[in-house]
């Protein structure tokens, strides 16, 4: 998963370096799932190891909890996190997301405020 801008301060200097290590750690497959970076999936997609932090910590970048995942199981691992930051964000704003702005006809759109949109 990409490094959001609004986080990339989060990240060692040598993130590449330590990315370029876990995945050759893993020879190069998802430590859980064991498919191969770069595999045409039978749907078409494409495979592309990401590193996950097991604590979901950023700034912790120890090797121990650090994996090498494919999409899908980093996405599997994450769920559970994922729905806990957006309960406890419920009713606090849309954190991370552009604002909407209206336009001279009426319509909505994403301000361009360099965060990605979900």
């Amino acid at each position: 998963m990409p490094i959001l801008p609004e986080n990339k301060s989060r990240y060692p200097k040598n993130w590449k370096q330590i990315r370029a290590d876990i995945l050759k750690r893993a020879n190069n497959k998802c430590e859980f799932c064991g498919i191969e970076n770069y595999t045409i999936r039978e749907n078409g997609s494409k495979v592309v190891l990401t590193i996950a932090h097991l604590d979901h910590t950023p700034e912790h970048c120890d090797y121990d909890n650090l994996r090498a995942l494919c999409q899908k199981c980093h996405n599997n691992y994450d769920k559970e996190h994922r729905a806990e930051t957006r309960r406890s964000h419920r009713g606090k704003g849309r954190r991370g997301l552009c604002p909407l702005t209206e336009t001279e006809t009426g319509t909505r759109k994403a301000a361009s405020c360099g965060t990605r949109l979900i």
